[in-house]
């Protein structure tokens, strides 16, 4: 089970969301350290991520694994998160710690969701880091409870297919690429068929100046014997 939450903190709300084991109770488990961990949906919310979620766990203490899904990544990426949206993030994530909860005083350490590294010799939950410099850190001094309260209001349980929610998602986006080529192509083909038109009335301006009527109209040839009395 994975339990939902929504932040009201940003316009558009923004989704956090916390993994549960097989037998309902809380998932702790630990980051780059290397310690054990328990069985929970974890190990599904770590290889089958989004490229928009933001990962949250407290640092050196037992912790759920808590995931931001940012509502608008291209706009306003993860090192952008406003401070709202963070404190949230990092109280809820203090608040799903067992230590961490009954502590003053606790780190939390958040990163892209695509620089958790997982290698078959880990345990079950142990994750590490790409990029160490991806990391960043965020002090939370003490539990926030009007913050926790209004999160846990609005929690919501479900049972997620993990694998095909990431595969519905890679190919709506697949469909938004090859949508946004194809408009680029249609766009690309105007601008030429625009600049196309533009160069061949640049080239051929003059051209009725220099037609057959227009040379004749401009000849004295068969012009009448008082054409310069008529001009004088």
């Amino acid at each position: 089970m994975v339990y939902y939450f929504t932040s009201n903190v940003v316009d558009p709300q923004a989704f956090i969301y916390v993994g549960k084991d097989k037998e309902e109770s809380r998932t702790f488990l630990f980051h780059q350290y290397g310690l054990p961990a328990d069985l929970s949906r974890d190990e599904d919310l770590i290889a089958h991520g989004w490229p928009e979620d933001v990962w949250f766990h407290a640092d050196n203490l037992s912790s759920a694994h808590i995931y931001l899904r940012l509502p608008n990544p291209e706009t306003e990426p993860w090192t952008a998160i406003s401070q709202d949206l963070l404190t949230d993030c990092a109280q809820l994530t203090k608040a799903n710690s067992i230590e961490g909860n009954k502590k003053d005083n606790v780190t939390v350490v958040y990163t892209p969701w695509s620089n958790l590294k997982k290698t078959g010799d880990m345990a079950t939950g142990q994750v590490g880091f790409h990029q160490q410099k991806l990391v960043k850190k965020i002090r939370v001094e003490k539990r926030e409870n009007a913050i926790v309260n209004r999160l846990n209001k609005t929690k919501v349980e479900k049972n997620p297919d993990f694998r095909m929610e990431r595969a519905d998602r890679d190919a709506e986006e697949r469909k938004r690429e090859r949508m946004s080529a194809q408009e680029k192509k249609k766009d690309d083909a105007r601008i030429a068929e625009e600049r196309a038109q533009i160069k061949y009335q640049k080239e051929h301006m003059y051209d009725e100046l220099h037609t057959e009527e227009n040379l004749a109209q401009s000849s004295n040839q068969d012009r009448d014997a008082n054409f310069e009395d008529d001009f004088m």
